[in-house]
């Protein structure tokens, strides 16, 4: 699905959007099955498979969030049988992890309840930050991210105040911005 919104933010305050959407979305989940939170747009089982991703594209305007545009797909009811063989063991949905089908229109107002209140609650100045690193399966693992043509291979250890993902590898910590990710993934052990 996707949503547009207008939300009343400082431009300097874009990067809480997208954790707030993926809160929203990984609240809308839980009463079905346990979900985390890959950083920077996933939604997967505990044992790393992809349920579903998450897009937020933004238009902004001097020092504002002029408007933003919330893309949400989650893996409802797909069999790990109709799934190609590709994704088969990196992919589920919720109706595998839960056993039962998943009715979509529940699900639906569920989502759309948990991302009104976590709109309201980042314009209200409240900051997920806390909370998204709570839930973010990625911190502590060991990853290997691809910015533009460089590697970073390292430890993720924390998210930062925007949202980006702080990695502490051998040439010291740094810091990954949501945007120029290209592909997060388990580290190879040395």
């Amino acid at each position: 699905m996707s949503v547009a919104v207008r939300p009343r933010l400082a431009a300097a305050a874009a990067g809480q959007l997208g954790m707030a959407v993926a809160l929203a979305a990984r609240a809308a989940c839980l009463p079905v099955t346990e979900i985390d939170l890959k950083w920077p747009n996933d939604l997967v089982a505990p044992d790393g498979r992809k349920v579903g991703g998450l897009l937020l594209e933004t238009l902004i305007d001097a020092d504002r969030v002029n408007a933003a545009v919330i893309g949400i797909g989650i893996n409802v009811n797909w069999r790990a049988s109709e799934m190609p063989d590709e994704l088969a063991g990196s992919a589920t949905s919720l109706g595998e992890l839960s056993g039962a089908p998943v009715d979509r229109g529940t699900l639906f107002g569920r989502l759309l309840d948990h991302l009104a209140a976590e709109l309201s609650s980042v314009e209200a100045g409240h900051d997920p930050v806390d909370r998204y690193r709570g839930v973010c399966a990625t911190l502590g693992s060991g990853v290997t991210v691809e910015v533009g043509d460089r590697t970073i291979v390292g430890v993720a250890v924390s998210i930062d105040a925007s949202g980006g993902l702080v990695i502490e590898s051998e040439g010291g910590i740094e810091i990954v911005a949501s945007g120029e990710v290209v592909r997060v993934r388990p580290a190879v052990p040395a």
